[in-house]
């Protein structure tokens, strides 16, 4: 005696042939629904799937004058039809670099030369600024009673703001975030530089002559930052390492790596819980993993950094700057200025 299918399975299959004998006594239906979402349908053309900003109460409220269809059955419908659910995404920009195609094929041989090298390779970048207080953060967590915060997110109410400069090593699948409590400049961003260098990098990447840094055009890292390349500068000759900056083009910012393999999870892990102090933020950091074997550190950078400081005239000329031939004002080595002694 052969056994019955699973319950699912022998739903999904009288659900199909109900739909289809439902199709078969309303032969319009499909033709009526694709005409009704005709105004409201984008879609993707290479796989067929398609969305829709109507409900489904409202789509079968519009049908309702010549075809009676349920919620449940109209669900069905629109998901053999390939429409789904969909939340808006972040691909478009206003700018388009002609050269951005060429800059990312640069950058992906860049990465894959240090990379066979056994260099570092170290995407960086600024997360979004936060409010440290009993403030509402996005997202939702499992509670019996929901937390209590602020109304209001006024910046007079907040015990400080927090600027999280993250470093994320590409082949090591390991972050370093540097909280900062006071400006975001280049000289915060160089510190948080050297400080993952001493606490990890130079342990982990011993007889280290060379580092890689894919970065964004713009903030205190930007390709037309001159007190970003003096920092590097002075990096470059306290350690010995020459360093080399790819950087991603404008409006291209969302394909840094580090905002979708460390950034995306840190938001992930704190969503729905206010940061109530710096001590909590810096928690939540370092308790970020994934099962891909992620892992975090973390530290606070108390330290008050100048700002509208300017490169003289006489400190451009001392740099010690290569540019590439491919894209120079993108891409660029900062060498040491004099042989390196190791201390």
């Amino acid at each position: 005696m052969n056994a019955r299918p699973p319950s699912k399975a022998r739903d999904a299959f009288v659900n199909q042939g109900a739909d289809a004998y439902r199709l078969k006594k309303k032969p319009g239906l499909l033709q009526a629904l694709a005409e009704l979402l005709a105004d409201d349908t984008a879609g993707d053309p290479i796989t067929g799937l398609k969305w829709t900003h109507k409900s489904i109460r409202k789509l079968a409220a519009q049908l309702q004058p010549k075809f009676t269809v349920g919620r449940t059955a109209l669900r069905r419908l629109l998901r053999s039809q390939r429409y789904a659910l969909r939340v808006n995404r972040k691909r478009l920009s206003r700018q388009h670099d002609p050269q951005r195609d060429q800059q990312f094929r640069y950058i992906a041989r860049q990465r894959c030369k240090f990379q066979k090298a056994g260099f570092p390779v170290l995407s960086v970048d600024t997360k979004k600024k936060e409010l440290i207080g009993n403030f509402k953060n996005p997202g939702r967590t499992w509670r019996q009673t929901p937390l209590d915060v602020l109304a209001t997110d006024f910046l007079n109410d907040a015990l400080g703001k927090a600027m999280p400069y993250g470093i994320y090593d590409l082949a090591r699948n390991a972050g370093y975030v540097v909280v900062g409590t006071s400006h975001e400049t280049a000289d915060f961003a160089i510190a948080a530089i050297r400080s993952w260098w001493l606490a990890v990098g130079r342990h982990l990447y011993l007889s280290c002559t060379e580092l890689l840094l894919e970065a964004d055009s713009g903030g205190a890292n930007g390709n037309r930052v001159w007190l970003w390349k003096v920092g590097l500068q002075r990096l470059a000759d306290e350690f010995g390492l020459s360093i080399t900056v790819t950087h991603y083009p404008s409006g291209a910012s969302k394909w840094n790596p580090i905002e979708h393999r460390l950034f995306c999870y840190i938001s992930g892990n704190w969503a729905g819980r206010p940061l109530r102090a710096y001590e909590t933020m810096l928690k939540f950091i370092r308790t970020t993993q994934t099962e891909h074997g992620l892992s975090c550190r973390a530290q606070l950078d108390r330290t008050v950094y100048q700002t509208r400081l300017k490169v003289t005239a006489t400190e451009k000329a001392q740099l010690n700057l290569q540019r590439h031939r491919t894209l120079p004002k993108y891409n660029y080595t900062i060498r040491p200025r004099v042989p390196f002694t190791k201390k």
